[in-house]
């Protein structure tokens, strides 16, 4: 095929010199009103010429000529009608005929006059001088014609020594006045798929992004009253499916003037429905700006989505009518605006202009390694999309894509093109896209029929890809840099939250919220505990929460993958293989076809297929590893014949690397305080002992996390026959080293004590063993005393205490007084000189002996302090020492709302009296 495109102006006539005078004949009666004669009048703008060989694949060739000439001059709305006709005329040549066709395709104010000529002048039209049927729509020939009087404005027929020609013209449609667009008549087969009735959700956002208005399709849609909704922000409601970075967000959108375009929303059931949307920006009469968004089920798109316009004709030529920028030619303009889009025109555009019956675009990788599927037609896109091949065995001759090449039978070369492997393909033609002598992409056209292409059309297909690839990388750059951004905003997000926790199953749910849906359908977490150990499945979570289960179930029966080391994602097909085998089988045994009897479809196989869909496409594994070690794995999953695509994979393993160390940080947090909290319960006694004649209870609380060792202690216990000791205590300071002294003088006092010393002794030897401890010795402040119950119902203590508040006691009057007098602290002069003090308690009196952090719980500028103890004391009266410690406890704790700052303990005693029956 030869073509050519020549400036406007009147087309010289393509009769050689000499030629005889050319014959013209017209049909006579009825029929001659379908032809007149050709117009000589009309002002030709641009014309284009080719030439076609006389085998059945011109036939194709022709019309994507004519589609290609037509859509690359703006005349979109006659394109349909001017292929059929070119199609039935090129056939008449090159089938019936025998001879090559030359077709010329004529720009005029107008409309498009197209011209068809073979090389069998002999064979004429016959003349219709009589009502004869011209040809009926079975026969082989005549079709042409009888379309041409049915389709075309006005078409005739020249006739040359050399050639004859068959001619039609085709007006531009007249549009009525304040069209903007408007689309053909359809059959009712072909018109949108939409539900009973169409719902179209009226939502109006007020200027901060609330929500204003809420229409009642808006909440039949999604299941919100306009009470619930009305003030809340439209983007808490917005589940935005694109990756970061990759497309507008919903907060930008709702800030341009126009916008139109796709998104989900969060229904009251949880789940997501795609809808399609269009946005006004518009201003009330008090000129507050705010924003009108008109939304509809996603698969309804057709009534709000504004068709593509046409490209202009006069911005597409220069000014001989000569096409300006061939990339415009082959895409149309105006051209897609983003990646996705400008892809799938280019694969549309090489289908139509190889007559193909699928075309694909790979683009490849940073490192030129790969390839990976991006835009395809005709073949299972869904399955396709994003899977990457290898460029040394992906398409191409001799296992290269770097050049162009050409598959007769693919059925011949197996595995040639693995993109098409099980489509039913046979014949394929690709070219590479380079830029600056680097691969960046390959384009494919392919055919169900073998040996449809021949080098013509690579060549053909490699004009066009050269034309197209400067353009493609540019967008792909472009979107590639969107990506970053969005992916460095992401992974700054996700550092700060797993940053501020350090609990373990906090940080795990985190990790699948954080995946999920953003980079993945769903999700699963394994962790190992030990080297010893073997993989866990800790957590899973998949967009839909009604699938979470299914998952779950099914990746327990299946075995965990390996903790292997090596960084990057490494496919996983076991889930997807044991899930298509569970679905099986339900299939099979619902339908009686496992040799169980025959019944209906069992409500079980719903849940089964579900879970099989879900788990069916793409799924990937990441180690966890942090500190050397690998401790678990990230497992990120694809519905049915779904891909990752490779910047998506690259951001889920930065996304790992720090999700492996926030897990090991929350485990090594969890195993710290899990050994703080067993060593605190060490240092405090493990009950109570029950003392006839008097009622003892114990309040302590930690303050912090529970990570550190509290220096707060108490103790009650048995000295001898009728004695009992008690104590109570504060190491300065926590952690280990206030751990080793409270240890220290917990037990020092049971010993000292049981060996008949005296409370001023046993103090003065604790004194002298802390102060043996040299650089780990703390000061401690401690209340000891010895307690005896007495036969007339009070009790006798005998008090030391050094350097601790003071003990309080509590009368049945109502009277608070100091039980004790203050002495030097321990742990900081080696001669100490103490003394005890004898107390006696009579029935229904109270001792309470607390530690300073309560007197010295605050709030701002206030401190509880002695005074205000006391008076909380004295409300005690007559009340349990059970109900004194907690009526203490519940006052310190409302003295502030901030959490306590430092340990509590209370230490509540009360001598009930003698029971008389």
């Amino acid at each position: 095929m030869t073509t050519g495109l020549i400036p406007g102006g009147q087309p010289p006539d393509p009769r050689p010199t000499g030629a005889l005078p050319q014959q013209r004949r017209e049909p006579a009666g009825p029929a001659a009103q379908h032809v007149e004669n050709r117009s000589r009048s009309s002002v030709i703008t641009a014309r284009a010429a080719a030439s076609f060989e006389p085998v059945g694949r011109s036939v194709a060739s022709a019309r994507s000529f004519v589609r290609d000439t037509l859509q690359g001059w703006g005349f979109a709305d006659i394109v349909d009608d001017a292929v059929v006709l070119t199609s039935e005329l090129v056939t008449n040549a090159v089938v019936h005929a025998g001879t090559s066709a030359d077709v010329l395709c004529l720009r005029s104010d107008d409309g498009v006059r197209i011209e068809v000529a073979d090389r069998y002048p002999e064979r004429e039209i016959p003349l219709q001088a009589t009502a004869v049927n011209m040809g009926s729509p079975d026969r082989e020939g005549g079709r042409g014609l009888q379309l041409c009087a049915a389709l075309a404005g006005r078409w005739g027929v020249e006739y040359i020594p050399t050639h004859k020609t068959v001619w039609f013209q085709l007006d531009l449609p007249a549009r009525v006045v304040g069209t903007r667009a408007a689309g053909p008549a359809l059959p009712s087969d072909l018109l949108p798929l939409a539900d009973s009735r169409v719902r179209v959700a009226v939502i109006q956002v007020d200027r901060t992004g609330h929500i204003a208005a809420w229409n009642e399709d808006a909440e039949d849609l999604f299941g919100y009253s306009a009470e619930q909704v009305t003030g809340k922000p439209l983007t808490d409601l917005a589940a935005w499916p694109h990756t970061p970075g990759t497309s507008t967000g919903i907060a930008e959108a709702l800030r341009l003037s126009r916008w139109e375009g796709s998104y989900g929303i969060r229904t009251s059931t949880g789940r997501v429905t795609p809808v399609y949307a269009s946005h006004l920006r518009v201003r009330d009469t008090a000129g507050e700006p705010s924003t009108v968004c008109l939304l509809v089920r996603d698969h309804e798109r057709a009534v709000l989505q504004t068709p593509l316009r046409g490209p202009a004709s006069d911005t597409s030529t220069g000014s001989e009518g000569q096409s300006t920028d061939p990339f415009e030619v082959f895409i149309g303009s105006p051209a897609p605006d983003d990646l996705d889009g400008l892809l799938q025109r280019t694969v549309e555009r090489a289908r139509d202009m190889l007559d193909g019956d699928s075309a694909f675009l790979l683009l490849a990788t940073d490192d030129e390694t790969e390839l990976e599927v991006r835009a395809s037609t005709g073949l299972p896109s869904a399955r396709q999309r994003f899977a990457r091949v290898p460029v040394e065995a992906g398409p191409g001759r001799y296992g290269s894509a770097r050049m162009p090449a050409v598959h007769d039978d693919l059925t011949a070369v197996p595995g040639a093109v693995p993109l098409l492997n099980g489509t039913g393909m046979r014949s394929v033609v690709t070219v590479p896209l380079k830029v600056e002598g680097r691969l960046t992409g390959s384009l494919g056209v392919a055919a169900e029929a073998p040996g449809r292409y021949s080098n013509e059309e690579a060549l053909r297909l490699q004009f066009a890809a050269d034309r197209i690839a400067l353009a493609v990388e540019s967008a792909r750059l472009g979107e590639l840099e969107r990506l970053r951004r969005g992916s460095l905003s992401f992974l700054v997000e996700a550092s700060d939250l797993l940053a501020g926790t350090l609990d373990r199953d906090q940080t795990l749910a985190l990790m699948a919220q954080m995946t999920v849906p953003t980079l993945a359908t769903w999700c699963a977490v394994y962790t190992i505990a030990d080297q010893a150990s073997e993989p866990y499945l800790s957590y899973v979570l998949h967009e839909d929460e009604e699938l979470i289960d299914g998952i779950k179930s099914l990746l327990s029966k299946v075995p965990a993958p390996d903790p292997v080391p090596t960084p990057g994602a490494r496919v996983w097909t076991a889930p997807g293989e044991v899930a298509h085998q569970a679905a099986l089988r339900s299939s099979m045994r619902s339908l009686g076809l496992s040799g169980s009897p025959t019944r209906q479809v069992t409500p079980g196989i719903g849940p089964t297929l579900a879970t099989a869909s879900a788990v069916g496409g793409e799924t990937v594994v990441l180690p966890l590893v942090a500190r050397n070690r690998v401790i678990g794995m990230l497992t990120l999953g694809k519905p049915t014949d779904e891909h990752f695509r490779q910047e998506i994979l690259e951001l889920a393993e930065d996304l790992s690397r720090r999700a492996a160390l926030a897990l090991d940080n929350a485990r090594l947090y969890s195993e710290r305080t899990a050994i703080s909290q067993s060593l605190q319960r060490s240092l405090l006694p493990p009950e109570l002992p029950e003392i006839d004649g008097v009622e003892v209870e114990v309040i302590y609380r930690a303050a912090g996390e529970g990570n550190e060792v509290g220096g707060d202690f108490y103790d009650v216990f048995p000295i001898r026959d009728g004695a009992y000791g008690f104590a109570i205590g504060d190491v300065c300071g926590t952690g280990p080293n206030a751990a080793a002294v409270t240890g220290l003088a917990r037990h020092a006092l049971r010993l000292l004590a049981r060996e008949g010393l005296t409370g001023p002794t046993v103090l003065e030897r604790l004194n002298s063993a802390i102060l043996d401890e040299g650089a780990r010795s703390r000061f401690l402040t401690l209340l000891y005393g010895e307690m005896r119950p007495q036969e007339d119902g009070s009790a006798e203590l005998k008090v030391v205490c050094a350097g601790h508040p003071l003990p309080l006691r509590l009368r049945q009057d109502g009277t608070v007084e100091p039980a004790a007098e203050p002495q030097p602290l321990l742990g900081v002069i080696e001669d100490l000189e103490l003394y005890e003090q004898t107390v006696t308690l009579d029935p229904g009196d109270v001792l309470l002996c607390v530690t300073d952090g309560v007197t010295e719980r605050r709030e701002g500028a206030r401190m509880l302090g002695d005074d205000g103890l006391a008076d909380v004391l004295t409300t005690c009266t007559g009340l349990t020492a059970g109900a004194v410690a907690a009526r203490i406890m519940r006052a310190v704790e409302r003295f502030a709302s901030d959490a306590p700052s430092d340990d509590m303990a209370i230490l509540a005693m009360r001598v009930p009296g003698l029971h008389k029956d």
